[in-house]
């Protein structure tokens, strides 16, 4: 089955993060999809109660994880040839782990997108 990333293409952690686990995670099948561009996307998964506000989203078929699960999820899959991907998958791989580290990530996410003029939230672009 296909997984697909959606994360917030406005902030260049969540770009780099996403691009690197596409060309360099060893994730057959991955595909990245900006939330913050695609609206019906982003709009679908609010529907659900998917806020990318609050986090990426992994989808596989009918699974969907958010926030640190998602990131847990995606980081136990990986394998990758990349020595900072390789560096996140140990440390985010752990739902433990993620869970306590990922509100660091979010403060992050929205210290960069305020530098850059950006909304935090895709939806009040």
């Amino acid at each position: 089955m296909t997984k697909t990333l959606v994360y917030d293409g406005g902030c260049p952690f969540c770009k780099a993060f996403a691009l690197r686990s596409e060309l360099k995670g060893g994730i057959p099948d991955l595909i990245i999809r900006d939330g913050r561009l695609d609206h019906e996307l982003r709009h679908k998964l609010r529907e659900r109660g998917f806020n990318l506000n609050e986090g990426a989203v992994l989808t596989d078929g009918d699974q969907i994880w958010h926030g640190s699960q998602a990131i847990s999820v995606l980081c136990g899959q990986l394998k990758p040839s990349d020595p900072l991907l390789a560096f996140l998958s140990q440390l985010f791989g752990n739902s433990n782990r993620a869970k306590f580290c990922y509100p660091g990530l979010l403060a992050a996410r929205q210290l960069a997108l305020r530098l850059r003029g950006l909304s935090v939230d895709p939806d009040r672009a």
